[in-house]
């Protein structure tokens, strides 16, 4: 008898949890489920996005250091003076064979020695 009197009382205690008084008592903890969920599916998307905007810019930077060293190596390789002489050659310039003259202005004043 006994066991059956627990699962009546069992019963009843479920009923009594699931009246209308209980449950709208019960409504400001659902809600607060309910934001707690909003917030943790809405933190997961930030964090996607956040994560694909990172690898977004780690791809950009990848391709401007590539661009900057094959720009840096054009640059290097163009600055030999053996690649200046091929280049300037079709202007009619030349390669100085003698050291260079400097000039003095006469007229204007020798600084005191």
């Amino acid at each position: 008898m006994s066991t059956e009197k627990a699962q009546v009382e069992n019963k009843q205690d479920w009923k009594r949890w699931l009246n209308y008084q209980s449950i709208v008592q019960q409504v400001p903890y659902f809600l607060f489920l309910a934001f707690l969920a909003v917030c943790y599916i809405y933190n997961g998307h930030q964090a996607d996005k956040t994560i694909r905007a990172i690898n977004r810019t780690e791809r950009e930077v990848k391709e401007l250091n590539y661009e900057y060293k094959t720009v840096k190596g054009e640059l290097i390789a163009r600055s030999k003076q053996s690649e200046l002489i091929k280049a300037v050659e079709p202007l009619g310039l030349k390669e100085l064979i003698v050291a260079p003259i400097v000039l003095v202005d006469s007229s204007a004043p020798q600084p005191a020695q």
